[in-house]
């Protein structure tokens, strides 16, 4: 039993994912034929069977042999999610649970209701790298998302303390990939000052002393129940609520890969600072929000998800036994080359006249499968739209991004570009008409 303990230990995958970040996948997939569909590997100990494409997507998605709960290391899914939030919970209590984010987060109504919201803040941050201010596209980005979502939301405070705790749930998502690290007790420290300020608003809004306004987040966890009938508790409801507002807030490390990718591609900026001047808005341009899909498509952020086999799962020839993991390639689909026409090309066009994002299979950087049933996000528009509004404002002549400090450390996770994307002002338009009215 020893000498299997350590054959186990000196086969396992779990320290090369560690050292190999973002190219970890390449490296399993390197193992087996090309287009393969699944791949054989040891992690945490377990048997484990690493799948991608549509076909990784349907089995990793199927509920039937797939569960979620207790696959996520406690280590991550304490700090980053929260614990006992909606990620932990599997089949009816899932369901139930989810339906709340569906209703706060997913119903066109609250996109339409987060579009002013992002089109004030973005505004105020690009005039202030008009004023001359120096804050990198992902810090800008960290204090729009993080006002626009808890106005959103319904939360209380002044736009200072708004982007104080934006910056905490920031952290949070920057320091979880990091176990033991500073970075990581600081997110450690963050989660529980934010678990115990959410917690607070969630008794306030039940005791009465603070309004919640209908169809908020705030008024929607307050109230929420169980299936037992019984209100969620404040602390799980206060876990909840952050949930629905922190993926927008990690978004901002997309909008650090934007500012790369506009960058070093100026005809793309022209052509949607062009759109966004002819709209009057930064919301909702099309061209913006191709551009922002090709980033989530190709950007690595979430490398891969795992899940626990309940049943016996067989794919492309090969197979784990119930009680093994199976882990899905998040990046490796995005770009898996059976599923995307030059999948290692950087082309917003290819999502032109893209009106079901969520049809497309091999698509899924907020995860796959069905909105309301599945796992997949239910911020998913909120991200989208948060996103190119952000491009649209990157693109303004009388802003630039800087060349230095764009490269990106694939080993870290999560990553992005290392300055954040410095953005400053343009000597060169510095007295332009801006795109559209403020």
């Amino acid at each position: 039993m020893r000498t299997s303990r350590l054959g186990n230990l000196l086969h396992d995958d779990s320290l090369s994912f560690l050292l190999r970040g973002y190219d970890f996948g390449a490296h399993i997939w390197s193992r087996v034929r090309d287009g393969a569909r699944s791949a054989p590997m040891r992690l945490l100990g377990d048997e484990t069977l690493f799948v991608r494409g549509p076909e990784g997507v349907a089995v990793f998605y199927d509920e039937s042999r797939i569960a979620r709960h207790g696959a996520m290391p406690a280590i991550v899914q304490e700090s980053l999610f929260g614990h006992g939030s909606v990620h932990s919970l599997d089949g009816a209590a899932h369901r139930h649970r989810k339906a709340t984010f569906v209703d706060v987060a997913y119903e066109d109504a609250q996109v339409e209701r987060f579009g002013p919201n992002l089109e004030r803040e973005w505004r105020t941050e690009l005039e202030a790298w008009r004023d001359g201010g120096t804050r990198s596209a992902y810090d800008a980005a960290v204090g729009a998302f993080g006002r626009a979502s808890m106005r959103w939301a319904g939360l209380p405070g002044t736009a200072d303390a708004q982007t104080r705790w934006a910056g905490r749930l920031a952290q949070i998502v920057d320091g979880f990939g990091s176990p033991y690290s500073p970075a990581y007790l600081l997110a450690l420290a963050n989660r529980l000052w934010s678990d115990r300020h959410a917690e607070r608003l969630i008794a306030a809004v039940r005791a009465g002393e603070l309004k919640a306004e209908t169809d908020t987040a705030l008024r929607a966890w307050a109230d929420h129940r169980e299936p037992d009938g019984g209100l969620l508790p404040a602390r799980t409801a206060g876990i909840e609520l952050q949930n629905s507002m922190r993926p927008m807030i990690a978004v901002a490390r997309f909008v650090a890969f934007a500012a790369k990718e506009l960058h070093d591609r100026p005809a793309w900026r022209e052509r949607i600072a062009e759109e966004t001047r002819e709209r009057g808005s930064l919301v909702g341009g099309p061209l913006a929000t191709m551009f922002a899909q090709e980033i989530r498509r190709t950007a690595p952020f979430v490398p891969m998800l795992p899940g626990w086999a309940i049943a016996d799962v067989e794919l492309d020839g090969r197979r784990v036994a119930a009680g093994g993991r199976v882990v899905l390639d998040i990046l490796g689909t995005n770009t898996d080359e059976r599923s995307w026409e030059r999948a290692d090309e950087f082309d917003p066009e290819r999502f032109a006249g893209v009106e079901d994002y969520e049809a497309l299979a091999a698509f899924v950087p907020h995860g796959g499968a069905d909105v309301a049933t599945g796992h997949r996000c239910p911020g998913e528009k909120l991200a989208i739209a948060g996103l190119a509004t952000a491009i649209a404002a990157l693109s303004d002549p009388q802003v630039t991004i800087l060349g230095s400090g764009l490269e990106v450390n694939r080993r870290r996770l999560p990553t992005m570009p290392a300055s954040g994307g410095r953005v400053r002002r343009c000597p060169f338009h510095s007295g332009a008409a801006g795109p559209g009215p403020a």
